[in-house]
Parts: C-alpha cells; structure tokens; sequence
C-alpha cells in the first residue's frame, strides 16, 4: 500500500500535582485553547478539551506519525510553562508525572466526547480517584496503587 492511513482517537486524562485544584474558571479557556494549539502543530487535532480543578480529559486524533508519548509531554509541558505565567499563583504549577491514554473507536467518539463536555456534573458524583481507577479497570490496564498518584 503506498499511501499510510490512519484516524486513531485517544482520550487522555491527566492531574495537577497533589491533585491540586488550580485549574479554575479564571485560567480554564484559555489553558484549553492553549493545549490545543499545541496538539494541533504536533498534527494531533484536539476534538475536545475539558477541565474541573485538579485534572483535564483531552480527546485528540493521534498522528500517524506521533507516539503518544511525545504528544503528551509536549502538552504537558507546554501548557504548564504557559500556565506559570497566568499569575502567581501559578508559579509552583505541575502536572502529576504520569497520564491515562486509552483509545477510543471511531464508533465510541461522540460518548467520549459527551462524557468529557459533562465533567463538571460528573464529578459532583465521583472523585478523580474513582474516575480514573474505573478508567484503568474498564480498559484492563494493569497498575499498582502505590505509583499511580503523586
């Protein structure tokens, strides 16, 4: 085959450091934009990004020629540059070391997609802990507790 294809959605899903809740309504948009822009020059489009105050769930379309690794510590280190200079508050600011990244079919997107717009209310209900184990479990992903959070 000459011609290399591919449309692979993933759903990422990652936390300050300590869970700490400093992603508010002061510096949401424009950190969602921002993250964007920057998945968007690695070739890797976001379709959504969302946030409540100590993690974001981004759903992009990986590139073909991108690991998913790279696309995710370019994100997150662009992004938390960015973020340092939004004020001083900031100026400590962190992403946990680690991520969730899991693939979602073209089949499931728009769900993903719904999930990812209703995090606010969802997490009314359920703590990012609980979320994210749920994640690991749904997807068979094998992990110890005691390295899962920092």
């Amino acid at each position: 085959m000459p011609q290399s294809l591919a449309r692979v959605h993933i759903h990422l899903i990652f936390s300050t450091k300590n869970r700490e809740a400093l992603l508010d309504d002061a510096v949401r948009e424009s950190l969602h934009r921002y993250m964007a822009v920057v998945l968007q020059t690695l070739g890797c489009p976001a379709e959504l990004i969302n946030s409540v105050e100590d993690h974001v769930h981004v759903l992009f379309q990986l590139s073909r020629t991108v690991a998913i690794s790279h696309a995710v510590e370019e994100v997150k280190k662009a992004s938390s540059r960015w973020i340092k200079t939004q004020g001083e508050r900031f100026g400590a600011f962190a992403w946990q070391a680690g991520y969730g990244a899991f693939a979602v079919s073209e089949s499931n997107a728009a769900a993903v997609r719904e999930y990812i717009a209703d995090q606010r209310e969802h997490h009314r209900r359920t703590s990012f802990q609980d979320e994210y184990r749920a994640f690991l479990e749904k997807h068979r992903v094998s992990y110890d507790e005691r390295y899962v959070w920092d």
